[in-house]
């Protein structure tokens, strides 16, 4: 697109250059002669059997043979002259041609040459104020495209744009790149040539059209060109050169690039969404591999007599002077990834307790993997979050509003879009994570382990790069919470996440207070009981019945429910942005204690992004049976 930007631009640029070099001419004008004729260094004009008007910069008079052009040219070329006007081309009054008529030259006397001046100043204005007005609507039109353009909502998928930092050579890829300008003026002569019934040659126009599409094909590199591509320039070239000789028409050329413009950008917009759209039903999906493992292991799991399927080490549990950790998950593999790296950086691992709770669906899988790999000395223990019986509609507010009609409705229908680029703003509304108790258990967590007194939760989307039991030796200061921050100057604030239009949302909170990232929190259980955390949230999470405070998430309710009981943690404990941003600085993520794939290109999806997989695969054992069993590699 800013091809075309900049071929306007080139335009504009000759016709200053034009009249910077013909300044010195005394000869009438008109910017017809100019869309014809600018390729030439000099200007022709009408009514002189074509003989060119050529300035003499050492001479301050014209020879004899040119003259001025009301002594040369017919009345009937004056005449055009005049008429050239009302379409908006520049040109000499009579009274300025006629001034300098009374001789066959041109007497370089001081009247003559104030004349002159004058001429001169009045020509270069009439072209600037055209340039000007040109420029003024390139101006618009660009304002426009950005203005567009950020409104766009589109995932960050930079590892797939060809148009990346590594391919930003100037100098690479140039006949790619010259073949696609050649067939962007081929559609815009093609167009011109049929409104103008030229249909030999708009017919001889698409068919070097196919031609060149066929030779450039997917090609992104000229190595990756067809071997034809050679010819296929030089015959585009010829038939361009045809093309402008029968069709130039500046204006003409400038509505129909303007035109393509328009409908690239609202190409680019459709394509975004419908990427977007595409990535979000990714990140929702299970990959075989995984699924395969998970049902494996749970057939074999239910094959087991009763007395094998029991951990060791069960004293632990409840022991609150050990270093406990919750995990909510029903991804088999994440979870195991989990657990290794937290043990492998672990300086005493016998001291450290697992709790795991997963679906019913998952829960035999999730039994019989860590009984065939346990995590050296350290104990883990998993449950089943559907045998939380307290875990009932009529405790907890979420589970009540999920049967509500309304919800179902909001949830599971979504207003059946039609096409991709209408269902990418709603897909994410019935992402399964924000319907599963899983997601939502981390606000009962006393109710869960009501024998101790701290526990550090973890998503399963993290990686463990060093020991962490530093974090059970900060000092909260009173807080409830202990989180990383996320906010910089202007971003992931509270006004970020929750609706500052309703009332209730706006007398509570600051829209500029900070915001912090569940992955990886630390949390007082004892100061959690003292100020009823759990009862903050219900108290908010009723009042969001109708979604007017929040759309979705569990991250929001976090914000409010603990509101200004969170202490800020040391940004090196928690890295975030592994799932959707692909600039984190190597070091950033190799100093930090925790990194956190949170975005859609999780670490076992396709999509993940190449550079940041090694940090999570180097977890995994893919020499294991059941994990080479499934296909599950590098």
């Amino acid at each position: 697109m800013w091809f075309i930007i900049c071929l306007w631009g080139l335009l504009n640029k000759m016709l200053i250059d034009s009249i910077a070099a013909g300044r010195d001419e005394l000869k009438p004008w008109s910017l017809d002669s100019f869309r014809k004729n600018h390729i030439s260094s000099s200007w022709k004009i009408e009514g002189l059997n074509g003989a060119n008007v050529n300035s003499d910069e050492n001479n301050a008079t014209l020879p004899e043979p040119l003259q001025t052009a009301s002594d040369a040219a017919p009345k009937d070329v004056k005449g055009n002259l005049e008429d050239n006007a009302a379409g908006g081309n520049l040109h000499v009054s009579d009274k300025e041609v006629n001034d300098d008529s009374d001789g066959q030259q041109l007497s370089d006397t001081p009247a003559n040459a104030a004349r002159r001046k004058l001429r001169e100043k009045r020509r270069e204005k009439r072209a600037m104020e055209l340039v000007q007005q040109d420029d003024e609507a390139l101006v618009k039109l660009e304002n426009a495209a950005i203005e567009r353009s950020k409104v766009v909502d589109s995932a960050i998928l930079g590892k797939y744009s060809i148009w990346r930092r590594d391919n930003e050579n100037e100098n690479s890829d140039s006949t790619v790149r010259l073949m696609r300008d050649q067939m962007i003026m081929a559609r815009v002569y093609s167009v011109i040539a049929k409104s103008k019934n030229k249909l030999d040659l708009y017919q001889e126009l698409l068919t070097r059209l196919k031609e060149s599409q066929r030779a450039v094909g997917e090609a992104n590199a000229d190595a990756d060109l067809h071997h034809s591509a050679p010819e296929r320039i030089k015959a585009m070239g010829q038939l361009l050169s045809k093309a402008r000789e029968e069709l130039y028409d500046c204006k003409a050329i400038t509505q129909r690039l303007r035109a393509m413009l328009q409908s690239a950008d609202e190409q680019v917009r459709s394509l975004k969404k419908q990427s977007t759209f595409l990535s979000q039903l990714a990140a929702k999906t299970i990959p075989n591999g995984i699924h395969c493992l998970s049902m494996r292991l749970t057939i074999d799991y239910y094959l087991l007599p009763p007395e094998k399927r029991k951990f060791p080490r069960s004293e632990n549990l409840e022991n609150p002077d050990l270093y406990h950790y919750a995990l909510f998950s029903d991804n088999v593999l994440a979870a195991s990834v989990v657990v290794n790296s937290t043990i492998m950086n672990a300086k005493e691992p016998e001291k450290h307790v697992f709790h795991l709770v997963t679906d019913k669906l998952n829960f035999g899988a999730m039994n019989m993997w860590f009984l065939l790999n346990p995590p050296g000395k350290a104990t883990i223990h998993v449950e089943n979050v559907d045998e939380f019986k307290w875990l009932n509609s009529s405790y907890c507010p979420v589970l009540r509003q999920l049967e509500s009609a309304s919800m179902k409705e909001y949830y599971f229908k979504a207003d059946h879009p039609t096409t991709l680029s209408a269902g990418s703003s709603n897909l994410k509304y019935r992402n399964p994570k924000y319907l599963s108790m899983l997601n939502h258990l981390r606000f009962y967590l006393p109710q869960v382990y009501p024998k101790l007194d701290k526990i550090l939760f973890l998503d399963d989307d993290i990686v463990v790069q060093k020991d962490l039991t530093g974090l059970w030796s900060v000092d909260l200061k009173g807080n409830v919470n202990g989180a990383v921050e996320t906010c910089g100057e202007s971003f992931h604030r509270f006004d970020k996440y929750l609706n500052f239009s309703n009332p209730h949302i706006a007398r509570n909170f600051d829209p500029n207070a900070c915001g912090w990232a569940y992955g990886m929190n630390i949390f007082d259980l004892k100061e959690w009981k003292i100020k009823d955390i759990t009862g903050i949230y219900h108290k908010w999470q009723n009042m969001n019945e109708d979604r007017v405070l929040w759309k979705l998430g569990t991250l929001p309710p976090g914000l409010l429910t603990f509101y200004k009981l969170t202490h800020p943690l040391d940004k090196s404990w928690h890295v975030l942005g592994l799932g959707y941003n692909p600039s984190i600085d190597r070091s950033e993520i190799d100093n930090a204690a925790v990194i956190h794939y949170n975005g859609n290109m999780k670490p076992w999806l396709e999509l993940a992004m190449t550079k940041y997989r090694p940090y999570w695969t180097k977890f995994i054992k893919f020499d294991h049976p059941y994990v080479h069993g499934c296909n599950l590699s590098e």
